[in-house]
């Protein structure tokens, strides 16, 4: 099938509820009217009511609730329809979601998966574009992954679905619709704790995650013109950070730049660094740049291209690894 991202995400929630009668879905308008964005068009005629449930607007209802769920064996998944708007639900995510597994010494499940639109570019109003994944990476007891591709999309929220730790899983709003691509209908699944290499080379590592993979693999297209030659990874798993992959990669081009939408201090680019100075600082050329949004509020839409990542900045922060002194 040729679908959009959100396509695929409609359908593997639809699998989902196919092969396993304790899959629920919650959120704010998911059921009749499909969702805001579509992403549960057609389930509530499928599935019904019971399996398919409008919520109350009350995102600290929706977890408390799926973690109700989940407690008495059920695996929910819930949409959250922007992740700016998951801060009413917090303290169900920190305090009780992510440790109720150990709290319980396991008697206890906590296998649901939380969905959450996010990111700039789409020229949304304040609170609808802001990336706080880094919010999430700090809570031990929740998995975080993003994917960058409707193939991904769906064999990761299968995986998520499958996983019988909490997951938080970040659609990134700029891809929804941006590219068709051939999914398979039935069921399958993709690590939820792996990079992936989406493009070889040599001379640079580019690390990025959901709609930066695009614009890295744009960068590294014009790189080439340079005979500069790029390593792409796609993170897809921001907690756990896959480090051999990077690790690897880093030891292999001795330069990395990091890429993400978020603010720059503390954002998961940060740990990465960390790690990769930790561990291969031995191999790296030069130093480890981040290109990441700016230490301000997101901006209103009319300067939303200025704060985010570009394709010039990417390449313009390459060039000066590449020629670093």
């Amino acid at each position: 099938m040729m679908l959009t991202m959100v396509q695929s995400i409609a359908d593997a929630q639809r699998v989902a509820l196919e092969i396993d009668k304790n899959v629920l879905l919650l959120g704010e308008d998911i059921g009749k009217n499909g969702g805001v964005f579509r992403a549960t068009e057609g389930l509530w005629e499928q599935f019904g009511s019971e399996r398919v449930i409008d919520t109350p607007l009350s995102e600290a209802g929706i977890v408390g609730s799926a973690l109700g769920l989940a407690m008495g064996g059920f695996k929910p998944i819930i949409e959250i329809q922007f992740l700016s708007f998951i801060t009413p639900a917090f303290e169900q995510i920190v305090s009780h979601v992510a440790r109720m597994r150990l709290r319980s010494q396991g008697v206890f499940s906590t296998s649901m998966v939380i969905r959450a639109p996010y990111g700039g570019g789409i020229g949304a109003p304040e609170l609808h574009s802001d990336s706080t994944e880094a919010y999430f990476v700090h809570t031990p007891g929740l998995r975080v992954v993003v994917p960058s591709s409707p193939y991904t999309a769906k064999g990761l929220l299968l995986g998520a679905v499958a996983s019988p730790d909490p997951v938080l899983f970040l659609e990134p709003l700029r891809l929804y619709r941006t590219q068709k691509e051939e999914v398979p209908s039935d069921y399958y699944t993709l690590s939820i704790d792996k990079a992936t290499v989406v493009s070889q080379g040599e001379d640079v590592t580019l690390i990025g995650w959901g709609a930066m993979i695009p614009l890295l693999l744009e960068a590294s297209r014009l790189l080439m013109e340079q005979d500069i030659t790029a390593d792409v990874i796609d993170l897809q798993s921001l907690s756990p950070i896959d480090e051999e992959t990077l690790f690897a990669s880093a030891k292999k081009t001795g330069r990395v730049v990091i890429v993400h939408e978020a603010p720059r201090t503390c954002g998961v680019g940060a740990e990465i660094a960390a790690r990769l100075s930790e561990e291969v600082i031995d191999s790296l050329e030069a130093p480890i740049k981040r290109v990441a949004g700016y230490d301000v509020p997101y901006p209103l839409f009319a300067l939303e291209h200025a704060y985010l990542p570009s394709v010039k900045k990417v390449v313009q922060a390459v060039m000066e690894l590449v020629y670093f002194q």
